[in-house]
């Protein structure tokens, strides 16, 4: 009996089949749900790390491949860096040639008043040869003497001038201007000396031994107009030069975009009147006693082609003291110049004085070298200029030297 009534309150076998149908069900569609709500996840996850990575690739360490990727990063970016220094380097040498070229045309356009001159020298300064170096010898109206001593001795003449040009890049002339009273006798004789030698590079300039600075500023202008130089040059005409070592002098400095060569010297401001070398200008020096401040030796220096050409550009608004060499090197301070103390650019003993000392016996013939150029006695074997103060020591020098002039160059 007690069978029977438990039986009859149980739940019946097809109710039990529905349910576990239903639950399985239920079941299935809950795991599919959380399934799929979990591959959602997953994938937003995923996207918000593909899209941190791409916007942070730099900063990814979280596994071996993001460093690896991280460290090709680096690599791509220093090459980057260093193409884009390049590039900078590149463009700004360009745009400092530009401005060079743009100075030059300036300067060519200021140098004659009249609109015709001043048309023909641009054009002409646009079409100007590329050479080496300009050296210009100052001369006077009264150093026929001299001016024959350098052709005699290391100037070259004739079509081994022009040989020179071509070949080597190398332009001299003697460097003068008029005389005060224009067309007169002492124009008539250098123009008469041109004809026959065409050695001369004449001047928009008055003669005179106080214009020398003026001189001097007016040269540099007209010959970077006329020429287009890696360096240009000013030599007085008592000085003989071995072009041989001075060519490679000049050449050892050709990458230098601001160099200022010469024998560098710092002597006393003489305040004193009536002294030679008298500085008019002393007070500007400070008290009296003071020095200059470092500057080449007038008998010769180089410039560069950069310096030359600032000379020309502001030429009107450069100060000229006294002292031509005194003169250039305040045209200099303030800028970003390298000065170039070149011993072998100083005078050395006079040659007359040497002969002298033989002819005494002071000092004996065969313990002295040979000057390069010249051939004849000097005390140092690295001593290549002179410094002459008599023109006929020069074709003393000439007859003891067995070496042709054309020689000379062949070094160069």
């Amino acid at each position: 009996m007690g069978m029977g009534r438990h039986q009859k309150s149980g739940v019946p076998a097809r109710w039990v089949l529905v349910l576990c149908i239903s639950s399985f069900l239920l079941g299935v569609l809950v795991i599919n749900r959380l399934l799929a709500t979990s591959e959602t996840v997953d994938s937003n996850g995923r996207a918000s790390s593909d899209q941190a990575t791409s916007l942070h690739p730099l900063v990814d360490c979280q596994n071996k491949a993001s460093h690896n990727y991280t460290t090709e990063g680096f690599s791509n970016l220093k090459l980057q860096l260093i193409i884009m220094h390049f590039m900078y380097r590149t463009l700004d040498k360009t745009i400092s040639s530009l401005e060079v070229e743009l100075a030059t045309a300036r300067a060519a356009a200021r140098s004659d008043g009249s609109p015709a001159v001043s048309k023909a020298v641009a054009d002409q300064s646009k079409e100007r040869p590329r050479m080496f170096f300009v050296m210009g010898i100052m001369t006077a109206f009264s150093s026929r003497k001299r001016r024959d001593s350098i052709r005699g001795t290391w100037l070259p003449k004739g079509d081994e001038l022009k040989r020179l040009e071509t070949e080597k890049g190398i332009i001299m002339r003697f460097v003068i201007g008029h005389s005060s009273s224009p067309g007169g006798v002492l124009d008539h004789t250098i123009e008469a000396e041109e004809e026959q030698h065409k050695d001369f590079f004449r001047l928009n300039h008055i003669e005179g031994y106080h214009e020398l600075s003026s001189k001097t500023q007016i040269y540099f202008s007209s010959a970077v107009a006329k020429w287009d130089a890696d360096f240009y040059i000013k030599v007085d005409d008592d000085v003989h030069v071995n072009l041989g070592m001075l060519g490679s002098t000049l050449a050892s400095h050709r990458s230098k975009p601001r160099v200022y060569i010469g024998c560098m010297k710092s002597g006393p401001v003489l305040a004193q009147k009536g002294v030679k070398y008298h500085e008019p200008e002393y007070w500007k020096f400070g008290e009296e006693g003071n020095k200059y401040f470092r500057h080449a030796t007038g008998q010769i220096y180089a410039v560069s082609k950069d310096l030359a050409t600032y000379i020309s550009v502001n030429r009107q608004l450069l100060h000229k003291y006294a002292n031509e060499d005194v003169s250039l090197g305040s045209w200099f301070i303030g800028l970003d110049v390298e000065h170039i103390d070149d011993r072998s650019l100083c005078c050395g003993t006079p040659l007359d004085e040497i002969w002298w000392q033989i002819v005494s016996g002071r000092v004996k013939q065969e313990t002295l070298a040979q000057h390069p150029s010249t051939g004849a006695a000097v005390e140092s074997a690295n001593l290549w200029i002179e410094c002459l103060k008599y023109t006929n020591v020069a074709e003393k020098a000439k007859e003891q030297s067995g070496t042709p002039v054309s020689k000379l160059f062949d070094q160069v």
